[in-house]
């Protein structure tokens, strides 16, 4: 297992180096892709919506369920919370970001989108290592079969990541296989055992990332989110996951029927 240092800056459009990057390995990390002050916007808008939500008992939203647990306190907690920009301004300005559509380019020659309402829209991640916690980490896992289970052949995603905190190598965070996601489709379904295996492997790679930092991988890709060595708060890692996806538009709403992969894993998806 080893560290990847990245010095990516995302402009107004993607490089060809950056393009080459990505098509070799299905990942590239961009530093200070947002400002310290915006990170404590985006912060304040999960902590808000978290205590609506709370005080709602709002167990899902369009269909999705949310994924509660306990902080070090005991306290009930959201750890996965779904389609936040439809219930908040500034997540939806964010959206809005000429950059992020700039990612498209990776999706050659595939015409991309920013799936707002589709999918599980724009999701916050919120890992903290307790003993009550149900998110501490997440095993091996491409996002691939989802569009199995729904009967689709496998279109190709992004899963861009906005990171709010500082989350060192050491710390854990996502590891990656770099290259996976030009596999095959029996190694896409049985090179491991979805969601269980938490297992390091000789060829992943991990990053610091520093709160503001952005990250994008592809969908196919072998992925997971390590689980943090530390306890408590120290231990907290909030993501913001953009998905940013092709093929038939398929907008979800609050009548939506919760897509059975939910029922059985437990282990949802970023």
């Amino acid at each position: 297992m080893k560290k990847w240092d990245s010095h990516f800056q995302l402009g107004d459009t993607v490089t060809a180096e950056q393009l080459e990057f990505f098509d070799k390995h299905g990942v590239i990390v961009f530093r200070n892709f947002i400002s310290k002050e915006k990170v404590a916007t985006y912060i304040s808008e999960l902590k808000r919506l978290e205590s609506l939500w709370l005080s709602e008992q709002r167990d899902k939203v369009n269909g999705i369920p949310l994924k509660y647990g306990k902080d070090e306190h005991g306290n009930k907690t959201i750890q996965r919370l779904c389609f936040t920009s439809l219930y908040s301004d500034p997540l939806h300005q964010l959206l809005e970001e000429p950059r992020l559509k700039a990612l498209m380019a990776f999706l050659n020659p595939y015409e991309g989108r920013i799936a707002e309402n589709e999918k599980d829209g724009l999701v916050i991640n919120n890992y903290i290592n307790t003993p009550n916690s149900t998110f501490t980490q997440m095993g091996w896992h491409t996002d691939s079969p989802r569009d199995l289970f729904l009967g689709q052949k496998i279109m190709p995603m992004l899963n861009v990541g906005i990171h709010l905190d500082e989350c060192p190598f050491e710390n854990g965070g996502l590891r990656v296989l770099p290259g996976t996601h030009k596999q095959n489709i029996l190694k896409l379904l049985f090179g491991k055992k979805y969601f269980i295996d938490n297992n390091d492997d000789d060829r992943e790679v991990g990053f610091d990332m520093h709160a503001g930092d952005l990250s994008v991988h592809d969908g196919r890709l072998w992925h997971r989110v390590k689980q943090s060595p530390k306890f408590g708060e120290e231990s907290r890692r909030r993501v913001m996951y953009v998905p940013l996806v092709t093929g038939k538009y398929k907008p979800k709403d609050e009548n939506s029927r919760t897509p059975f992969y939910h029922r059985f894993t437990g282990k949802v998806h970023h």
